[in-house]
């Protein structure tokens, strides 16, 4: 006789197991809604009173619905977790699938236009700015979305796609479009997003140690471009102590007040 399972355990297995979403489940609502409150004053400095972030703060209210509905989705109701997800995004503009696991102290900055899909994994201490995605790749049932570690601070308008992790403390520059695992403590940048080794502490005037300079972005197609600009210089160099005529000026453009080492320097500082 083949063994029944019950409806519920069938759709409990269905969702990814995460450790994020055990640690979210294990503490009350009402203290993660004060700490998803709290963490607004240490990341947006037009906050000035909790009643103002309660009732002005669409990331709040979205959050706040999404942690009820995926409650209700882990517990297998899953079209009342999906009215009350869409109810939240006719709400707030911001759309957060109920199966989606989220950490402690999230906080989502203005939200207009944030996508966050069914198997996304965000940890703790995270920030997304308006217009993020953390999208699926794929038609499989699996895990299709991202997983953004402790830390982890988006810019506006990124798009986070595929079953990716970005790990702890990484950042991801504004309108850049991340396809592949991201190590931690890095920042990425670009389309397809590059990485780029990260060297800067946290901000000095934030006590909380995170790091929200999400504008401070590298350029590496400039530095890229400078050690050209450099490496051409040595060429010519070594040419000219061989005797060979070398002609400094450029005959492609008449930009060469552009090209001099000392621009190169500084492109490679930036």
């Amino acid at each position: 006789m083949e063994k029944t399972i019950p409806l519920v355990a069938q759709m409990e297995a269905e969702v990814p197991s995460s450790h994020f979403a055990a640690s979210a489940l294990r503490i009350s609502l009402f203290t993660l809604l004060r700490e998803d409150v709290s963490c607004v004053f240490q990341r947006d400095p037009a906050a000035r009173s909790r009643f103002e972030v309660l009732t002005t703060y669409p990331g709040v209210h979205a959050i706040l619905l999404q942690r009820i509905a995926h409650r209700l989705w882990r517990s297998g109701l899953r079209y009342p977790a999906r009215l009350l997800g869409w109810f939240a995004r006719l709400l707030t503009n911001i759309d957060i699938h109920p199966g989606a696991t989220i950490g402690r102290r999230f906080f989502i900055d203005h939200g207009a236009g944030v996508v966050i899909g069914e198997t996304a994994e965000i940890g703790d201490d995270v920030t997304l700015y308006h217009g993020v995605t953390l999208g699926g790749t794929t038609w499989n049932k699996g895990k299709r979305h991202p997983t953004l570690c402790d830390g982890v601070v988006v810019g506006a308008g990124a798009k986070i796609l595929g079953a990716i992790t970005l790990g702890e403390n990484v950042r991801v520059g504004a309108n850049s479009v991340v396809v592949k695992d991201v190590p931690a403590e890095r920042t990425v940048v670009g389309i397809p997003a590059k990485i780029v080794l990260r060297t800067e502490e946290a901000s000095a005037d934030n006590i909380y140690g995170i790091n929200l300079d999400h504008h401070l972005i590298p350029d590496p197609v400039g530095r890229a471009i400078a050690c050209l600009m450099e490496r051409i210089e040595v060429l010519e160099g070594q040419l000219r102590k061989h005797g060979d005529a070398v002609d400094g000026q450029c005959r492609t453009c008449e930009a060469d007040d552009l090209c001099g080492t000392e621009v190169a320097r500084k492109l490679r500082k930036e």
